[in-house]
């Protein structure tokens, strides 16, 4: 089994951060330190990623939104954050409007 390794390139347009392996919830403290230690503008190269759990999907999403470009993105890393940002977006619309079940 193939654990996770994490590479890091910067340069003056920003940093990125290559994954290969395995990205499971355990990894999620190490990569947010690689992110926290990073230049301005962030990416994250999956095209090595060969599995994720959902914790990791929505730390993905989350960093998404926050303006993290995600790079060579696996079909269905991209499909799982599509539905889990639809689920999300579902679940605030009806905690605000719970009439409309």
């Amino acid at each position: 089994m193939m654990t996770l390794r994490i590479e890091k390139t910067s340069d003056v347009h920003g940093t990125i951060v290559r994954l290969s392996g395995r990205l499971a919830a355990e990894h999620r403290a190490e990569l947010v330190e690689q992110i926290a230690s990073s230049t301005a503008r962030i990416a994250l190269d999956l095209e090595e990623v060969t599995l994720v759990d959902l914790d990791v999907v929505q730390f993905l999403a989350r960093c998404e939104g926050a303006g993290m470009e995600l790079l060579h993105c696996p079909a269905y890393i991209r499909e799982w954050i599509s539905r889990e940002n639809d689920r999300r977006a579902r679940s605030r619309s009806l905690r605000s409007n719970p009439g409309e079940i």
